[in-house]
């Protein structure tokens, strides 16, 4: 499930992109089908991880699994903070942190660390959730907020893109993301947010699961048409410098 849209991405070859938040690695995943690119990926979760380290090397070992035209380049997983990465200054061609700031107490700080990292005119692509959506979840489920690691604050979109541009990035593109998610959300929050049992909350889960395997023309129509509307996600791209 990628939130960031890669054909925005300076990922040719030689590039260094670094996955900062990857989670259990979807979208540094995906940096694999890129021929001589080196992947980073850095969590502080111990889980997530090992994780992205065991998928990343399954890809490794089956080149089948990828599309990529050439060799691949390099990998590498770190546990981190985003608040202090461990790379030197002007590393990295391009930076995703993906559904990850809305987490952080201090997120001007992984900011401008990140920043600090990337390259003069490299690509920043930060996502967050979109606010109307999420102040829905917030207003169906009290818990909906209060899991461990969960969201801390809700962005206005256009408060976000000042935020990002303070920090010395030219903001070129916006878009929205998962429009079908964020109804399998609303679903859960009434229902209760760990309720796992809930028919409907399965039966919306294999739609979703469906979708992304098969990525079925109707599906990706209707999303395309529920995004702008109810996308659960909001992507800016932005150029340091």
């Amino acid at each position: 499930m990628l939130t960031v849209n890669f054909d925005l991405l300076p990922l040719a070859e030689g590039a260094r992109v670094l996955d900062l938040g990857c989670g259990e690695g979807r979208h540094v995943r995906h940096t694999r089908r890129y021929s001589g690119v080196t992947s980073v990926a850095l969590d502080l979760g111990e889980s997530e991880v090992r994780k992205t380290s065991e998928a990343l090397r399954f890809l490794e070992e089956n080149p089948d699994w990828n599309s990529a035209q050439g060799d691949t380049g390099p990998w590498m997983v770190v546990r981190g903070s985003g608040y202090s990465l461990p790379f030197a200054d002007d590393t990295f061609d391009c930076v995703i942190i993906s559904e990850v700031l809305e987490h952080l107490h201090d997120d001007d700080a992984a900011l401008a660390e990140i920043h600090r990292i990337m390259k003069p005119g490299a690509l920043l692509a930060a996502s967050v959730p979109r606010e109307g959506p999420e102040t829905l979840c917030w207003m169906l489920s009290k818990d909906y907020a209060m899991q461990p690691g969960g969201h801390i604050r809700i962005y206005d979109r256009d408060a976000l893109r000042e935020k990002i541009e303070s920090h010395g990035y030219s903001v070129i593109v916006r878009h929205f993301a998962h429009g079908l998610h964020s109804p399998y959300w609303w679903i859960k929050c009434v229902v209760g947010i760990d309720n796992e049992d809930s028919w409907l909350v399965r039966t919306y889960h294999r739609l979703l699961v469906w979708d992304m395997m098969a990525r079925p023309a109707l599906t990706r129509m209707l999303e395309a048409v529920l995004n702008p509307l109810i996308g659960k996600s909001v992507v800016f791209y932005a150029v340091k410098g």
